[in-house]
């Protein structure tokens, strides 16, 4: 009787396991921000003009875009998702921000317009996702062609109109010394990592991706989460397309394509399961800048811009490995042995 359940005996507490898990995204998160540190300080050898405060307010600015989006892309993640309709949320933010501004009146009911735009095509991918069973993959990439279709019919091709005064500001403009993107990239960092880490809704969201049916019986309604996790990636992917347009003072309908693929990078970097139940925006946000530095000292050696996009899913593929269970456990087991 003694040796009945001797494996429930050698669990360790739940307490345990959590400040373990903890200890592990704090290592992991400034381990992924040390490597970028480095990667800024070693490109003063491909370039003198590199490494210095000038470029790091250039790769925040530019990481900036990748920042919010990732976000968003996260949290779809999260809760078991993925979603691949943001390079067209991109392009439908920003398309639609130069479109109606002007037409709406006042910018601060234009961004309200646009972003709830967006929104309903999040709720509409859950809708897809929840009660129709299809893929997230499939139904988010439906969602994105048939998106970029209408964006494509709407404009005849050619978007119109300038960027709203209030993202020109955001971009280019500065407090004092400091560039207002900074500024606001603190600020939206703080706010999500607020959101994902400190809330009931957060923690609804892991506990939708680490066990939806144990959620289920837990009490959570499951639906609520999954439904949030996308319609605040299609608002963050808008929202993006909006200071894009701000950055480049006009919309292209090919502006967000180069972003599908960093933010579910900068996610996997981060140390997040892609498998869902398993993030921490903090890191997210060390492999969004990673990923921008990256690209920084790609452009800085003349090579071509696909090589990013190699790296980038290498770096995918990498994380995705490292990041296994089983793999993790047998090395352990490895070593001890």
């Amino acid at each position: 009787m003694t040796g009945a359940r001797p494996s429930a005996a050698l669990q360790p507490p739940a307490d345990t396991r959590r400040i373990g898990r903890i200890r592990s995204e704090t290592i992991s998160t400034a381990a992924i921000f040390a490597l970028t540190i480095i990667l800024i300080l070693a490109s003063r050898f491909v370039s003198p003009a590199l490494g210095s405060w000038d470029q790091v307010d250039t790769i925040i600015t530019l990481a900036s875009f990748l920042i919010v989006v990732a976000f968003g892309q996260g949290l779809v993640i999260l809760v078991g998702g993925l979603d691949l309709s943001i390079a067209s949320m991109i392009t439908l933010g920003g398309v639609l921000a130069t479109t109606w501004n002007g037409s709406l009146g006042s910018e601060w009911v234009l961004i309200p317009a646009v972003l709830l735009t967006c929104a309903c095509v999040g709720a509409l991918n859950a809708v897809g996702v929840i009660w129709l069973n299809i893929p997230p993959f499939i139904m988010t990439m439906a969602s994105g062609i048939m998106v970029a279709s209408a964006a494509l019919g709407y404009t005849s091709g050619t978007p119109r109109g300038a960027a709203p005064d209030v993202f020109l500001a955001l971009m280019k403009g500065s407090v004092g010394s400091v560039s207002a993107v900074l500024i606001f990239v603190l600020i939206f960092v703080l706010l999500a990592w607020g959101l994902q880490s400190a809330t009931a809704f957060g923690r609804r969201l892991y506990a939708v991706g680490a066990n939806r049916e144990a959620a289920r019986i837990a009490g959570v309604t499951t639906w609520r989460p999954i439904m949030a996790a996308y319609a605040i990636s299609a608002i963050c992917a808008g929202f993006a397309g909006m200071m894009l347009v701000g950055y480049a003072n006009g919309a292209t309908l090919r502006m967000g394509d180069s972003y599908l693929l960093p933010s579910i990078a900068s996610v996997v970097i981060g140390g997040s399961s892609i498998l869902g139940g398993r993030g921490s925006f903090a890191a997210t946000v060390g492999g969004a800048i990673l990923l921008t530095t990256l690209g920084t000292v790609i452009s800085a050696l003349g090579m071509d811009q696909g090589w990013r996009t190699v790296i980038e899913g290498a770096i995918i593929v990498g994380a995705l490995l490292i990041l296994r269970e089983d793999l993790v456990a047998r090395l352990r087991n490895r070593s001890a042995g």
